[in-house]
């Protein structure tokens, strides 16, 4: 079924601006047709949008809205997290109604419902459970509310855990020290702080211990008092690890769980701990869980598209 092309005309008519919304070899194009499933034709200021009706109209939207913010440069981030929101309804509508966090990045809040709820949950809850698929911003909204409780002083201390999984927990025959051995672990977390606070910041703050980067299996027997912890990979925890994990739990604490149980790899047979403390701790009075889908997705736009496949071919079984 073919649909009326959608022609648009951008104004004022500005040439650097339509230089920074096409981006580099009109990449921030290719990104809003991928992202849209449309075809995009430029002749000047004027477009030409081809595809679904809705599409093509959501395609348009996000011109004029990319080039009214194109007065300074427009990466590729800034065009997939302008769609994220796009695809939410008006671009800017979740906006103003996510908590503002004190980190280095000032444009940083929830960008779908999804996630707004996530960081409110958070902020208002000692326990949150943030359960998805890749790219929901899960860790990275987590670690961002550990950065706004340290600066803010509500908390002494981030601790940022992750299982092991794919070592069995036994690191002893990976080389170099603890921290070297875990590093391919944890390399997720440290990214987002460097993202979040700045590699300098950062650095000062892992050697006074204000930040601490460990694996679960190191978790047992400590009580963590006035601290932000975060249990990332969590699907990769078995129910006893879980278990452990929420009671080291000690006063002014406040901990985040994340995973997603769509990519459990533990052994054959093995439960998830995560799966399992959904079902257990579904209603207990000062836990919050937060589902997400493909519709929270800010990533690249085919991880949408992929999450969604998976899952159709998952409901119509492995003979679908």
């Amino acid at each position: 079924m073919t649909s009326r092309p959608v022609q648009l005309r951008l104004e004022p008519i500005d040439n650097q601006r339509l230089a920074r919304l096409c981006g580099a070899l009109d990449a921030n194009l290719r990104q809003i047709e991928s992202a849209l499933d449309v075809s995009i034709a430029r002749r000047g200021a004027s477009f030409t949008v081809r595809g679904d009706a809705r599409q093509a109209a959501r395609a348009a939207q996000a011109l004029e809205s990319f080039y009214a913010r194109a007065t300074e440069d427009l990466t590729v981030d800034d065009v997939q997290l302008g769609l994220a929101e796009l695809m939410q309804g008006e671009p800017g509508a979740v906006r103003a109604e996510g908590p503002q966090l004190l980190t280095r990045r000032a444009d940083l809040h929830g960008r779908t419902p999804h996630q707004v709820q996530y960081l409110e949950n958070i902020l208002a809850h000692d326990v949150t459970f943030g359960i998805g698929p890749a790219g929901t911003g899960k860790t990275f909204l987590a670690v961002a509310c550990a950065v706004d409780a340290l600066e803010r002083d509500s908390v002494k201390r981030i601790v940022l855990v992750r299982p092991a999984v794919e070592a069995g927990e036994r690191l002893g025959f990976l080389p170099g020290d603890l921290a070297q051995k875990v590093d391919p672990y944890l390399r997720p977390l440290y990214d987002a702080l460097y993202d979040l606070m700045g590699f300098d910041k950062t650095g000062r703050l892992l050697e006074r211990g204000s930040i601490e980067l460990a694996p679960l299996a190191y978790m047992r027997g400590r009580t963590l008092n006035q601290a932000f912890i975060i249990l990332d990979e969590a699907q990769n925890t078995t129910p006893e690890q879980m278990k452990m994990f929420l009671t080291r739990i000690g006063f002014g604490a406040k901990a985040v769980v994340t995973g997603d149980i769509t990519q459990i790899d533990l052994a054959r047979g093995q439960k998830s701990g995560l799966i399992e403390a959904r079902r257990i701790l579904a209603g207990v009075r000062g836990i919050a869980f937060t589902e997400f889908g493909a519709k929270d997705v800010v990533r690249h736009p085919l991880v949408a598209r992929i999450i969604d496949a998976y899952e159709k071919h998952t409901d119509k079984g492995p003979e679908g």
